[in-house]
């Protein structure tokens, strides 16, 4: 059985580029999760996005299984783009880690149109507390392997104000996305305001 962990940072280098910084955080009973950070340069400033890696190695199980199945089970990592240099968003690894090791820690199942929330700023002075899973294969496509192993799934995170995560409990993650699309929202803004939700 392949180690995924390489083959998985072999995805996002491909994807991303050269990593300028990772940090790696390890909680009481959990595999370590590193998150790196990748810097864009684009046309209207530069971007920074951070992924999580770890997170994959384990599948994620059912939570009401007797036993954990080592290898079939949706795997995932987490990518969060936002826009550099407008806020400490460095601050967002430790975050980023928690998220990706709640599978383990948690037994949940990360996909998309979940919330994800961290209970605290996402980094300092965030309007953010949470963040919505996004479907992946935009960004970076899903790395195949062998089988039985199901994909690695790399799922962007749209960081949501508490009022927008409340929205969405009611609404659904298909009626916010909608409303930030209507509304021209820069979800990768670090300090945006919650869209209008009246």
């Amino acid at each position: 059985m392949a180690d995924v962990l390489p083959l998985v940072e072999a995805r996002l280098r491909n994807a991303l580029g050269e990593p300028d910084a990772r940090a790696a955080v390890t909680f009481l009973g959990t595999d370590r999760i590193e998150v790196l950070r990748f810097q864009e340069k684009s046309g209207e400033g530069a971007i920074a996005r951070y992924a999580t890696l770890g997170m994959s190695a384990q599948p994620m199980g059912d939570p009401t299984a007797m036993l954990a199945d080592p290898v079939k089970g949706p795997r995932a990592e987490l990518v969060l783009s936002v826009r550099a240099g407008l806020a400490d968003t460095d601050k967002v690894l430790r975050p980023l880690a928690v998220l990706a090791a709640s599978p383990q820690v948690e037994g949940v199942i990360v996909a998309p149109g979940a919330s994800l929330d961290v209970g605290e700023p996402l980094w300092p002075g965030a309007p953010f507390t949470s963040v919505l899973v996004a479907e992946p294969g935009g960004l970076i496509e899903d790395l195949e392997l062998d089988e039985p192993m199901d994909p690695v799934h790399f799922l962007p995170l749209l960081p949501m104000t508490p009022n927008e995560a409340a929205w969405k409990r009611v609404h659904g993650a298909q009626a916010l996305q909608e409303r930030w699309l209507a509304n021209g929202t820069d979800l990768r803004d670090p300090s945006r305001r919650s869209v209008p939700l009246d």
